[in-house]
């Protein structure tokens, strides 16, 4: 078997998918995973999966019971991101339903053990994000703020405010397998 990667999981959120993205590239032996928005979202922006492809391996929500998550039953992966996570993803996470790739994902990293850090859209009563044509602002709502804050007591869960904050998490993660 080679070495455990990191799984990279991207669902329908904009927010700062360019700047994940490009982080995401900088980063070995990662593998993609898409939801069905996700794709949507990728295409909003212009990023282009088969530019991805000779880059990171994808997978694709297209099947009903997910069976990539079985990956991680297996020790293919030491790590879990989900950057950017739209507040939907983040609900069903908090509330522990799991019927897509993404969040079947984060249910199965946590059923074994293996550290997620997840980026979510709604981070704040008030803040700049970025839509298709440049930086926008927008008023998370309190459901969506609260889903935020409980997701911040999962076990194996580091939920990050910022791309820099992904990038140190992603590093201080990497230290700790070293």
């Amino acid at each position: 078997m080679t070495s455990p990667r990191i799984a990279w999981a991207v669902t329908g959120s904009g927010h700062y998918i360019e700047e994940c993205i490009d982080y995401m590239l900088t980063l070995e032996n990662v593998d993609l995973y898409l939801s069905q928005a996700g794709e949507e979202v990728l295409k909003m922006y212009g990023i282009h999966i088969n530019d991805l492809r000779d880059k990171v391996h994808i997978y694709r929500d297209k099947a009903a019971s997910s069976p990539p998550v079985g990956l991680f039953y297996k020790g293919y992966y030491h790590t879990l991101i989900v950057a950017p996570t739209t507040s939907n993803t983040v609900a069903k996470c908090v509330l522990g339903i799991a019927d897509s790739l993404v969040t079947n994902l984060y249910s199965q990293a946590g059923k074994c053990r293996i550290p997620n850090i997840v980026y979510p859209c709604d981070i704040a009563p008030e803040m700049k994000t970025t839509a298709p044509g440049g930086e926008v602002m927008v008023y998370p709502r309190k459901i969506d703020l609260d889903a935020t804050e409980a997701l911040r007591s999962f076990e194996y869960t580091t939920v990050v405010e910022s791309v820099a904050e992904l990038q140190l998490a992603m590093q201080q993660r990497l230290a700790s397998l070293s």
